[in-house]
């Protein structure tokens, strides 16, 4: 089995988890573009729910599957959101933002009862940091808010390139909130809510990839089927 349908078989378990009349935050993407996929399948089936795309990518794609949309100035909360992941770690903390829309799936899974992360078994690490740490800036003083970036992680103990993330057109690539991201080749992140809430705090930080007790699930797919993991 290659790694694509591992990702579909996870995003077939969490899709489990939908219930008629619910709102649904939408995840972005190649592991929650198959949860829309399927979620569309149902809808056209005479399932009944609403989602929030966290990308425009995401909106395009549901809209194409027939899944109704909403925003969340239309809603006070959603019910569920079900969303990838770029990495994992047994406390549910993850890195996210290796698509780019790290800003929108943050604001959508904080407004959200529960969120579950749907990966293939190579996400899941027993520390985060080996996938490179996006952090969404403003491009408007970028030296400064570099090196402010770089004295957190001196603080930390923590060291690695930093780079600002390319295109397909070879330029800056821009989010969809208009902002650059920074990639930080951090190698093993000791006290992740520690870092976490030190970033937050930098100004020209607009959001940053790492997100602490959003996830209350996490549906792995490996070559020995499907593993389900609840936030201790």
């Amino acid at each position: 089995m290659n790694m694509d349908e591992l990702k579909r078989q996870a995003a077939a378990k969490a899709l489990e988890q939908v219930q008629d009349g619910m709102k649904l935050g939408l995840g972005t993407g190649s592991t929650a573009k198959h949860f829309v996929d399927l979620l569309g399948e149902r809808v056209k089936a005479g399932l009944k729910v609403i989602g929030v795309p966290t990308s425009e990518a995401t909106r395009i794609q549901a809209e194409a599957c027939g899944v109704p949309l909403t925003t969340l100035d239309a809603i006070d909360h959603l019910d569920l959101t079900v969303d990838g992941a770029d990495e994992a770690d047994p406390d549910l903390n993850l890195i996210k933002g290796g698509g780019g829309a790290l800003l929108r799936e943050k604001i959508v899974a904080a407004a959200s009862d529960r969120m579950i992360v749907i990966a293939d078994e190579t996400k899941w690490v027993p520390k985060l940091g080996r996938f490179p740490l996006p952090i969404e800036v403003i491009p408007f003083g970028l030296g400064a808010t570099r090196r402010a970036i770089e004295s957190v992680f001196a603080q930390r103990g923590l060291s690695g390139e930093m780079t600002i993330r390319q295109g397909k057109d070879g330029h800056a690539f821009v989010t969809d909130g208009s902002h650059w991201i920074l990639d930080a080749k951090l190698g093993t992140i000791t006290d992740a809510p520690r870092l976490a809430g030190l970033l937050a705090g930098i100004p020209g930080v607009v959001e940053h990839g790492l997100f602490i007790g959003l996830a209350r699930t996490i549906v792995l797919a490996g070559s020995d089927g499907i593993r389900v993991v609840e936030r201790p």
